[in-house]
């Protein structure tokens, strides 16, 4: 009998089951859960029937490359994954297999060509990882098939573990077919699963498309995300796209082979600095999967090599494909490169490509559909291009970088962030052996420029320059915890420090002219941004100049993003932006500044409020601060002095300090020492009064301190 919200029996078909992406959204509960299971399995049989073109034991040991593991690690990998993460879910109480889970779990992704893996595992046997992979496919339907389902499926849903997983195959099941492509064919055999395409013809003289200015937009809504994606597809990114022209066809193996007899592997002037040394040390001279036979060429595929099919798509990295877009661009003398990702959007709205799942079979080369290979270039047409979408993956201009509101999943948290490094460019269009989520056009891919994956390219003829977007996270600790304390989280109720300050300013300025102010060790800027709702210009200024390089930043952008240690070398990545504070408006009314505190120059001046918050106990000397700031302050103009009094011979020498000390037998504070500097130009106006701070340090350690407030009106 089944429980309210189950299903216990449903039938499932062994085999080339469904590997399209699960659509989420106006669903049966019944109806999504058989789906999902149906699913699972698909994609449980088609990598299991993957390894079945490995001809023995010791193909699954030996290394296809020197920067990957053996095939066997990939074999385990994806079961263990699922049990990992289903742990962590706590959907599961134990584990399958503690070592293998540990074995399997960690080791992925491929090494620079200078950080060469040569740790010797002890592997375990194929027959061992088919009978753990057993056991996982048990554990998995049976939570498919009782687990409580309530449609749609969100990202904080336990469900979107299991589809995570599911996705996470997917994209080994493409990843692990290149490393056998790079097997020797000594290991392999033929599959009649894994047949390829055996059509080839005249290869097309490629053409230039023009195509429209435009605007895109893209990202993903994380409480409505209609079909499984990952951390890098959710959050929002706008562009206008000027005109372009864009090759009509993938660059074919013809269209290469040109490229290669005229020497474009020997050029240096062609290849970047990166690209050269990636040349030099894997020797190329031409693309990987290209074979010389004599005087002709052949082409490797997954199990064999056929006669070299000028009309597919040559298949290469980024380096190489960059290195030809320069060549032609010589020989042309037009602009020619790889696409933005803006641009390739463009590019799918022209043909009218939709977002979601392709229906089946789909009219491309995708989600193996058709055949376990590329295939002509001209055959599957989209719009006025081919190959949109399909056939190989295809580079872009675009290091990957996360979109506006980005957020890590909590169970997968680092999927994604750790190519937010300039180096990782994406991918697009999925190739013939693309599933599920990797066959969405709004999916977001990137690997290293030296990978090989089923990828090749499209030109674009363009003079629009191709700025790198921002994908930078502040890691370093003192300024990641200090963008936290000023645009970040309110913790234990204590509120906003710099905002608050801010506020105490303004109400303290009365009906005062506030036409300018200066926000003296402004940090990471916010109590500047504030003072900017009142005065008509706010100039921020600290000492360091990494304080000020965040401010500058996020004046000009918007957004800042950082890491905050959560223990030991677990970090959590953070987003602020100026909008969503209220503040989007106010940026062009501040400008930051490097500067010392005790030798300012001169030009600052003339102010109706100066802010020295947390600034007096760090100065080398705050005296002669004191006596000599009354002569940047308008008459009756403020200063607002805030600070805890924490005095530090490391910051200011004890000879230096205005109080915290016994004078003449007497306690002598700070407040006195204010009092006997200020009182020659000010007079202090009312009590000083506490403000609260919080800073945080790590998710369990804080810095709760209390800052004393005094103003100060210039006669």
């Amino acid at each position: 009998m089944n429980t309210p919200g189950t299903t216990a029996e449903i039938p499932v078909t062994m085999g080339n089951g469904p590997l399209r992406a699960v659509r989420l959204d106006g669903r049966d509960p019944g109806a999504l859960r058989a789906d999902i299971l149906r699913a699972f399995h698909a994609t449980f049989d088609r990598h299991e029937s993957l390894f079945e073109l490995l001809r023995d034991d010791a193909a699954y040991r030996v290394k296809p490359i020197a920067l990957r593991h053996p095939l066997i690690f990939y074999f385990g990998h994806t079961a263990a994954f699922f049990i990992n993460k289903l742990v962590v879910a706590e959907l599961i109480g134990q584990r399958i297999a503690p070592r293998l889970e540990s074995l399997f779990a960690v080791g992925v992704d491929e090494m620079s060509w200078d950080d060469l893996d040569d740790i010797h595992y002890d592997w375990p046997t194929p027959q061992a990882v088919r009978a753990y992979r057993d056991r996982v496919r048990e554990v998995v339907d049976g939570l498919i098939r009782g687990l409580p389902l309530d449609a749609p499926i969100a990202w904080d849903s336990p469900w979107w573990v299991i589809l995570m997983g599911i996705e996470h195959e997917r994209i080994h099941l493409e990843t692990s077919s290149v490393l056998m492509r790079q097997h020797k064919l000594e290991y392999l055999k033929p599959h009649p699963a894994w047949q390829p395409c055996r059509d080839s013809g005249v290869p097309p003289r490629n053409a230039l498309v023009d195509v429209h200015a435009s605007h895109v937009r893209l990202g993903r809504d994380r409480d409505q995300p209609h079909v499984y994606g990952w951390d890098n597809e959710f959050g929002a990114h706008e562009a206008d796209v000027a005109a372009f022209q864009a090759a009509r066809y993938l660059v074919s193996n013809h269209e290469f082979r040109a490229f290669v007899e005229a020497g474009g592997y020997a050029d240096d002037s062609l290849w970047s600095e990166e690209g050269a040394a990636w040349r030099r040390y894997a020797r190329a001279a031409h693309p990987t999967f290209w074979v010389r036979d004599g005087g002709a060429w052949r082409l490797r595929l997954l199990a064999e090599e056929v006669p070299m099919p000028w009309d597919w798509p040559v298949e290469t990295n980024f380096h190489e494909a960059k290195a030809f877009c320069n060549w032609l661009a010589r020989q042309s003398g037009q602009p020619v490169r790889l696409p933005s990702e803006d641009e390739w959007h463009a590019l799918r709205q022209l043909a009218g490509v939709a977002d979601g799942p392709q229906s089946q079979p789909a009219p491309a080369n995708i989600e193996l559909d058709h055949w376990a290979s590329p295939c002509p270039v001209t055959r599957f047409a989209q719009g006025p291009f081919c190959d949109l979408i399909g056939n190989v993956w295809q580079w872009l201009e675009t290091p990957t970088y996360p979109f506006a509101g980005f957020a890590v999943h909590p169970l997968y948290d680092d999927f994604t962030t750790p190519t937010f490094d300039g180096r990782h460019n994406l991918i697009k269009g999925g190739s013939w052996i693309s599933c599920g989520n990797l066959a969405l056009p709004i999916s977001r891919y990137a690997f290293r420029r030296h990978f090989f994956q089923h990828a090749g390219f499209r030109y674009v003829v363009s003079h629009a320059r191709t700025q790198p977007p921002e994908s930078h996270y502040e890691t370093d600790r003192l300024i990641a915890e200090y963008c936290e304390f000023h645009f970040g989280e309110r913790y234990f109720d204590v509120p906003n420090f710099p905002r608050a300050l801010a506020e105490l300013c303004i109400a303290a300025l009365g009906a005062q002219p506030a036409r300018r102010a200066l926000d003296l060790g402004c940090a990471t800027g916010r109590s500047s941004f504030e003072l900017a709702r009142h005065f008509g210009h706010v100039t921020g200024i600290d000492f360091s100049a990494r304080f000020i390089s965040v401010c500058t930043h996020m004046a000009e952008r918007g957004r800042l993003r950082y890491t905050l240690v959560e223990e030991g070398e677990l970090v959590t990545y953070r987003e602020r932006t100026l909008a969503e504070l209220g503040l989007a408006e106010v940026a062009r009314k501040v400008d930051f500044f490097q500067g010392d505190a005790c030798n300012l120059k001169p030009f600052f001046s003339g102010y109706d409020l100066i802010l020295a918050a947390n600034l007096i106990d760090r100065l080398y000397s705050p005296a002669q601060f004191l006596k000599q700031v009354h002569e940047r302050i308008n008459p009756g103009g403020l200063l607002v002095i805030a600070s805890p009094y924490t005095w530090l011979a490391e910051h200011t020498r004890r000879e230096e300090w205005i109080g915290g000390f016994s004078k003449d037998g007497e306690n002598h504070t700070t407040l006195d020492g204010l009092q006997h500097i200020l009182g020659a130009h000010f007079d202090r106006v009312g009590a000083p009064r506490e403000l609260p701070f919080v800073i945080r340090e790590t998710r369990r350690k804080f810095q709760h301190s209390l800052s004393e407030v005094s103003v100060w009106r210039r006669r």
